[in-house]
């Protein structure tokens, strides 16, 4: 079956980008902290920020979104993979994984993500090595949290497009895109669960300039450590429903973040893969700030 056409996709996503982008809606005063017993704030003291929030580091995206008007760094420092397949070992390490999100709204941000350099190294059968260097691709995202604030449960809505900026063995060469659905549901004890549907329209690999359509979803806890540091264990699952190819993909992923301070946070973490069909391993550090 075929699916959307690319520059379909493309117009889709960048139409809920300049959607996105519209007049921020207007913040509230300070009002100072109640419990002090104070009124709002001088002109000349900034309020307290709001600790950072992150789709980092595991693979579950959150609701949140970038404060209007701020700006916001998400990035791998070194990410490294490893997979498997006939008898071919690929390694691949990505230096630094950067996204840039802006907030245009109270609880609308747009995305942009692309990795400067990474170096895919494939070792064959025989022994021969070959290596590619370059460009990665790029990601345009426009996330929407469509609860409101006072809500338990907090659901959002993400779509993205990837435009193929990088080279045939870095990348595909084809425009894709798809949509997220995150939702984060508090538990007893402190813990965090969170669910991220995913729809992908992606190219086929077998069957020339067709379409097809990926299907992915997650179960995440996450659960506090001390006041500084966060835990999240989760299972992931991918099945792409190419003709001929049809494929499932599983991992149990481990992760931790600490804030350093508010806004800065350091995380690491590592996915295992659970079939064939799976980078059997992925390791990675990063860091996020907010300005």
């Amino acid at each position: 079956m075929k699916y959307a056409a690319p520059k379909r996709i493309a117009l889709l996503a960048a139409t809920m980008l300049v959607a996105s982008a519209a007049p921020a809606l207007a913040q509230e005063a300070a009002k100072g902290d109640p419990a002090q017993g104070t009124g709002p704030l001088p002109p000349n003291v900034a309020p307290d920020p709001t600790p950072i929030c992150t789709d980092r580091p595991s693979k579950a995206t959150t609701t949140c979104t970038v404060p209007a008007g701020a700006v916001q760094i998400e990035t791998d420092l070194v990410n490294w993979t490893r997979e498997t397949s006939d008898g071919v070992r690929t390694d691949t390490v990505l230096f630094t994984n950067p996204t840039l999100k802006y907030g245009v709204g109270r609880h609308t941000d747009v995305e942009v993500n692309f990795v400067p350099y990474e170096s895919v190294r494939m070792r064959m059968d025989d022994g021969s090595v070959t290596t590619d260097r370059g460009i990665g691709d790029l990601y345009l995202r426009a996330k929407q949290k469509l609860t409101v604030d006072k809500s338990k449960t907090q659901v959002a809505l993400v779509g993205f497009v990837k435009a193929p900026t990088a080279g045939s063995t870095r990348g595909n060469g084809h425009w894709e895109g798809g949509a997220v659905v995150p939702v984060n549901i508090p538990l007893p004890f402190d813990f965090t669960l969170t669910t991220s549907p995913e729809l992908d329209i992606s190219a086929d690999q077998s069957m020339g300039n067709g379409n097809h359509v990926e299907l992915a979803n997650l179960i995440n806890l996450a659960h506090p450590v001390g006041k500084k540091a966060t835990v999240y264990a989760e299972l992931w699952t991918k099945e792409s429903f190419e003709p001929r190819m049809n494929t499932q993909q599983y991992s149990a992923d481990f992760a931790a973040a600490y804030q350093i301070t508010k806004t800065l946070q350091l995380d690491a973490s590592a996915y295992i893969g659970l079939n064939r069909e799976t980078p059997g391993l992925q390791l990675y550090t990063g860091i996020s700030t907010r300005f």
